[in-house]
């Protein structure tokens, strides 16, 4: 009997990974959510049967430890999908240097860690996926916005790379551009400055991700560009 698939969700919240979370449940696999605060996935643990890991991923130790535990409990995972992220905005010549340097880290540095951790535990196997959450910020840098393009662009640079690298050896590298702010459900107020079809809503972000998850390695996406009909590129 074949046994059910494994997602791990890196940088686990109330968001895009909450769908993620409740779709993959829903289609039968077996999930982990890793934040910094696992406190916060109480109620999605609940709900979706998740093994919720605490995990800052831009610590090698923890990482590897994330990892670890995932193994334990079900073996290698299937699908790695990496939404962590960080920014701090403001004029350039203002900008806090440490500040700078979380965003970096949090963005690309640690994409990189759980990147290389998945990769090594699915190469022997020969199969596997590695999914990177981008932004409109992947493709274009933004006025007081400079740390969080330099993060986005180095995660961009880094999935690309690695599907090239690792895509001959079974590997699915895919690349999520979000081009547009994610609905966060009631009170949004950014929903009622848009209108109903400025937001991109979370299920509907979710969708795409199984369906790259998907595809049979013939037709293979490397990048997908999300962004509601109106938001203009």
């Amino acid at each position: 009997m074949k046994q059910p698939e494994t997602a791990l969700i890196v940088g686990a919240g109330s968001g895009l990974s909450a769908s993620l979370a409740r779709l993959f449940a829903r289609e039968g696999m077996r999930v982990a959510a890793a934040a910094r605060d696992t406190a916060k996935l109480g109620p999605l643990a609940k709900e979706t049967g998740a093994l919720a890991l605490a995990c800052d991923a831009a610590d090698p130790v923890q990482v590897e430890a994330m990892f670890a535990a995932v193994e334990t409990k079900w073996g290698v995972p299937d699908l790695v999908v990496y939404n962590a992220g960080y920014r701090v905005r403001g004029p350039f010549v203002g900008l806090d240097p440490k500040e700078v340097e979380r965003t970096i880290r949090v963005t690309g540095y640690a994409g990189f860690l759980v990147a290389q951790s998945a990769a090594k535990r699915m190469l022997p196997r020969g199969s596997g996926a590695v999914f990177f959450t981008g932004a409109s910020a992947s493709v274009k840098g933004y006025a007081e916005s400079a740390p969080f393009a330099m993060g986005k662009f180095a995660l961009r640079g880094l999935a690309q790379s690695m599907g090239r690298e690792l895509a001959p050896k079974g590997i699915h590298v895919a690349h999520f551009v979000i081009d547009g702010g994610i609905a966060r459900g009631a009170g949004d107020a950014r929903a009622g400055e848009r209108g109903a079809d400025g937001m991109l809503l979370p299920d509907e972000i979710a969708k795409n991700y199984l369906h790259v998850y998907r595809q049979h390695r013939s037709a293979w996406t490397w990048e997908v560009e999300l962004r509601p009909w109106i938001e203009k590129f």
